[in-house]
């Protein structure tokens, strides 16, 4: 990787790390009616990072500068729009004191946490429609690219855009603020919350596309912003629930690929690479999650997880216990990709043919139309059946959705596997 690279890979890292901390502070003192502003200004330190520390090296506090530039930039925005009116003054007054701060001080690192936690909140307000929520959110506290968060959807690009615009103009129009809620008001916005975490992680956990399976620092990202709402007056059992379930899969990242980049599948991973720092915090906060009566589906996805993190050989896992689960789970949730894992589990259990019976009605399933694990998944059950041109055109056809490099790796490997059966 050269210089340059690295370069980019580190500004693109700490964008993601700081973009939504940055535009919830710059949104306190311009007002949420203006997050346009806000976003502008951290999208401009970004290419001015871009621009030159590939050739002027990196600062030697590289979160200090983007924190100070991006002040600069609402100013100059401010100024030559006079967007505040009379305000003007005071206002580009105050971003620069602000501007001048250390966000490593911890007075201020405490108020970009209040802020960034506002920001959440508000976007998940709930005059807002969810997925518009959920994908203002994506886009303003974790800086997902609009192409991103259409991904997360399964949506058109344009489609995401017109929710964005439509929330920005409804937050503008209804003068809805970054205040914290009252107490009664919190839990129809703490779920819209926890869907923008869980859709943060998964996108980390498993990429949709490129050359790497995972994005590490989305998923980190996510366990970061559910450990800070887990500390704070807003927290549940739920709230634990999910982090649990974050931190105990992203224990299994360092194994999930090989030496060369290539995927390597739960039941050949090294269980000894597997992070024991997060999973000690991920079984941390699942004793904490059985606090109440809640069961939410959070807390039936880390059970399961919590189930592979005890186990220290592939071959001891408790499959029975897992298909329990999935049963508990899908009564909760009827999303076909909860039904797709809970047939690997039948199929631990009960046998190929089984799985195979309850993965054919996924097949019509039009939210799995483009989903290569679907295919995946049936072809690796009909080659376990001796169903091998089955299985070799199952493949093929998973070859065809999007995925990453690393899944269309194992998926060629298994077809060539297919393909020289049949020619012996």
């Amino acid at each position: 990787m050269t210089d340059s690279t690295q370069t980019s890979v580190l500004i693109e890292h700490l964008f993601r790390r700081n973009a939504g901390r940055i535009v919830a502070h710059l949104a306190r003192i311009l007002g949420p009616a203006r997050l346009d502003a806000a976003e502008e200004a951290v999208q401009d330190s970004m290419v001015r990072a871009l621009q030159t520390w590939p050739y002027h090296g990196v600062p030697d506090n590289p979160e200090a500068w983007l924190f100070r530039v991006a002040h600069n930039q609402a100013i100059d925005t401010i100024r030559r729009n006079r967007m505040m009116g009379e305000k003007t003054e005071s206002l580009t007054a105050e971003l620069a004191r602000a501007g001048r701060t250390q966000p490593s001080d911890p007075d201020v690192e405490e108020q970009l946490r209040d802020d960034e936690l506002r920001m959440i909140f508000m976007c998940c307000h709930p005059e807002l429609p969810r997925e518009s929520s959920v994908a203002l959110s994506l886009k303003i506290a974790c800086g997902f690219s609009v192409r991103e968060i259409a991904r997360a959807f399964l949506s058109e690009d344009a489609t995401v855009a017109q929710r964005l615009v439509r929330a920005k103009r409804q937050i503008a129009e209804r003068h809805l603020t970054l205040d914290m809620p009252p107490s009664a008001a919190l839990n129809p916005r703490l779920d819209a919350v926890l869907s923008v975490l869980y859709f943060l992680f998964n996108e980390g956990y498993t990429a949709h596309e490129g050359d790497a399976l995972m994005r590490r620092d989305l998923c980190l990202e996510a366990l970061r912003l559910g450990q800070l709402i887990s500390a704070s007056s807003v927290s549940s059992p739920r709230v634990h629930a999910l982090v649990a379930l974050m931190a105990l899969q992203a224990a299994r990242t360092p194994a999930r690929t090989d030496d060369s980049g290539d995927l390597v599948i739960l039941e050949q991973q090294d269980r000894s690479r597997w992070d024991q720092r997060l999973i000690a915090i991920g079984f941390r906060h699942f004793d904490l999650s059985l606090s109440g009566e809640d069961v939410s589906e959070y807390h039936v996805q880390a059970a399961i997880a919590a189930t592979h993190a005890r186990t220290a050989h592939a071959g001891t896992t408790e499959w029975p216990v897992i298909l329990n689960l999935y049963d508990q789970l899908l009564e909760i949730t009827d999303s076909p990709i909860v039904a797709l894992n809970r047939a690997v589990a039948v199929a631990r259990v009960h046998g190929a043919a089984r799985a195979l019976l309850d993965i054919e009605p996924l097949m019509q399933s039009a939210k799995l139309q483009e989903y290569y694990l679907l295919l995946a998944v049936r072809g690796h059950l009909l080659s376990q059946l001796g169903r091998t041109a089955e299985a070799a055109d199952a493949f093929r056809s998973a070859l065809q959705c999007r995925c990453s490099e690393p899944e269309r790796r194992l998926l060629q490997r298994k077809l060539a596997g297919c393909v020289q059966a049949l020619q012996t």
